[in-house]
């Protein structure tokens, strides 16, 4: 028995908005399959993005709704705060935890792909920083799917495709203005019905706390989730790993994190507290120096003007330190999100 895939997952980061609307322009307006988009944004604000793509190509875009059933021939947009996952055929919006910090997650749509209709799902990684979608497109690669991801030099950021290749090796990489007919050609071929691989309890897991939240005692310390030894950078829980191979974390509240996400978020944690740090040492110094005009013996004097000698030393030695790190150009550190 045959089949075709009917479903097409599109991620993407910074850059996005450029790469979906290419995407948009690229795809024909008699495509037969439902396509569910996904891209970091913001939470509190209403997206501009299905008017955009609306604009740009000939498909009906549209900011997803709870329960209305995947429809081809049209881009379902995920909408902020909001993970975008399939059941029975229809789009299903959860507030389950935040996963690298981002609602709606590229990986939480690419894994419920993955689950919920196996060889027919088709996920395509577009232009971004740090590694969201990596391991949902493995999922979707491992149950019998396809990986389709950007040409890395052709993506503004080419974060994203690079982790999602160095994850999954394909052949269908392109360059975001031919992914429209490379897309079309493969949803018309019918593939065989294979058996699909059983899912994994770690897919199983994730796919549940995206789904429902974390009921009490689904993520604790045991064999398959030994502690990580790091915390969360949202709650401050201590992490757990749920994917030791793969480096992929969640906390017992759910929160999920890779190991590219976690190393940007400990980086930005470091510099606000370096930040503090020489704010303290500036006000040391400050108050060191009222006190020692009002200093009246010698041992005073000597104490205060030791605090102001040691604590401007070691400002100005941070301070460099931080105006240094501000000129540097670091690779994951992720630009604003898109409006």
């Amino acid at each position: 028995m045959r089949c075709h895939r009917d479903v097409v997952v599109v991620g993407a980061s910074a850059g996005g908005v450029e790469a979906l609307r290419a995407l948009a322009r690229s795809l024909p307006p008699d495509f037969p399959a439902a396509v569910l988009v996904v891209m970091h944004l913001a939470p509190g604000l209403s997206s501009a993005l299905p008017r955009i793509l609306a604009r740009a190509g000939p498909l009906d875009a549209v900011s997803a709704e709870h329960g209305a059933p995947l429809t081809a021939g049209t881009l379902h947009v995920a909408p902020p705060d909001h993970h975008l996952l399939i059941e029975d055929g229809a789009v299903l919006l959860s507030r389950g935890p935040t996963e690298s910090g981002h609602r709606p997650a590229i990986d939480a749509t690419f894994r419920s792909a993955a689950l919920s209709v196996g060889p027919r799902a088709i996920g395509v990684v577009l232009s971004g920083v740090l590694d969201d979608g990596a391991a949902g497109l493995r999922s979707i690669a491992d149950r019998g799917g396809l990986a389709v991801v950007q040409d890395p030099a052709d993506a503004l950021y080419p974060g994203m495709p690079e982790n999602a290749l160095a994850r999954v090796p394909t052949e269908h990489v392109h360059p975001v203005d031919m992914l429209g007919k490379v897309l079309d050609k493969l949803v018309r071929t019918p593939v065989d019905n294979l058996p699909i691989p059983p899912a994994s309890s770690a897919l199983l897991l994730e796919e549940r706390i995206a789904r429902d939240g974390v009921r009490l005692g689904a993520v604790t310390v045991g064999g398959s989730t030994p502690p990580a030894g790091y915390r969360c950078p949202d709650c401050q829980g201590s992490l757990l790993e749920v994917g030791p191979a793969d480096g992929r974390y969640r906390c017992r509240i759910g929160h999920g994190w890779t190991d590219e996400a976690l190393f940007s978020a400990q980086d930005a944690e470091l510099e606000r507290a370096l930040w503090t740090a020489l704010r303290s040492l500036d006000e040391r110094v400050s108050l060191a120096e009222r006190m020692l005009r009002r200093a009246t013996t010698g041992g005073m004097t000597r104490r205060y003007e030791n605090a102001v000698r040691e604590s401007s030393a070691a400002a100005e030695t941070l301070r460099k330190f931080l105006l240094a790190l501000d000129k540097e150009t670091r690779p994951g550190q992720e630009t604003p999100r898109e409006p």
